[in-house]
């Protein structure tokens, strides 16, 4: 394991460039260039906010509390919730075709194509962080402060990240030899929308339920995300733990997967 990360360091330059290269090409050619980086998480927070808060009238309760928040609070935390959701679905959705829309580099025996799904994810990392800084913004104007515990979000994205890594690696060398994990995957992303805690939080469901939604790997990290950005708590370190654990497992399973049908990605594109 020591190796490959020496080996992934040695890549590094290359990633660099690569990331740099696909956040550019998002929105070459447009007007307003990376301003829509900015735009578009704004206007869907703001659509989100009006449909929720607005049209369905739905609060947003605290835990230990009865009363609703105000539209605000409602949007601040619907933000949290999109942002963890968006770097899932963002680096998820591209995984099934990162080999088959890179077949140039696939037959270039010296390129690293395990460096593709870190590219993918380190992009959208990159909105996520932009996110972050969206979101401070608005909270410090409205609260006038940020709690110390956020200081501990690194620790809760870390882990998530992996996670992430170790699907896209397993999605994307599956997905150059079987081109139903894509549309597949879009129903799956489509579904976590509902399923896990961005619109609602994880109390506001039947206790009888709840420990079904925490079976979603996006449900811990929200809430651990909402609690330190928002109520000022510290992580779950116990769970955190766990969390870390299994991600770890996912990711060396995910990269050995991508391994072993390495040499067949020539074969079938």
């Amino acid at each position: 394991m020591l190796r490959r990360i020496q080996g992934w360091w040695g890549h590094r330059y290359l990633v660099g460039q690569l990331v740099r290269r696909e956040i550019a090409q998002r929105y070459r050619g447009s007007l307003l260039g990376g301003v829509w980086q900015i735009l578009t998480p704004l206007l869907m927070l703001c659509v989100y906010t009006w449909v929720f808060s607005v049209v369905f009238q739905a609060k947003w309760v605290r835990p230990g509390t009865t009363s609703g928040s105000s539209q605000i609070d409602f949007a601040l935390n619907l933000f949290v919730g999109m942002l963890f959701l968006q770097l899932f679905v963002e680096t998820i959705s591209r995984a099934p075709t990162l080999i088959t829309s890179n077949a140039n580099y696939v037959k270039k025996v010296v390129f690293p194509l395990a460096i593709l799904p870190c590219v993918a994810l380190l992009a959208s990392t990159f909105q996520f962080g932009l996110g972050i800084l969206i979101w401070g913004t608005f909270y410090v104007a409205v609260h006038h402060t940020l709690h110390w515990a956020m200081l501990c979000l690194p620790l809760i994205l870390l882990p998530y990240m992996l996670l992430i890594l170790g699907l896209a690696w397993f999605l994307s060398a599956t997905g150059a030899y079987i081109r139903d994990i894509g549309p597949a995957m879009q129903m799956v992303l489509t579904l976590l929308n509902f399923i896990s805690p961005v619109f609602y939080s994880l109390d506001s469901l039947p206790s009888t339920v709840q420990p079904w939604f925490m079976l979603n790997p996006l449900t811990f990290v929200i809430e651990q995300g909402r609690g330190v950005m928002l109520l000022g708590q510290w992580p779950n370190w116990g769970g955190l733990l766990v969390y870390t654990l299994i991600s770890v497992v996912i990711c060396s399973a995910g990269y050995a997967w991508f391994r072993y049908t390495r040499q067949g990605f020539a074969d079938v594109l």
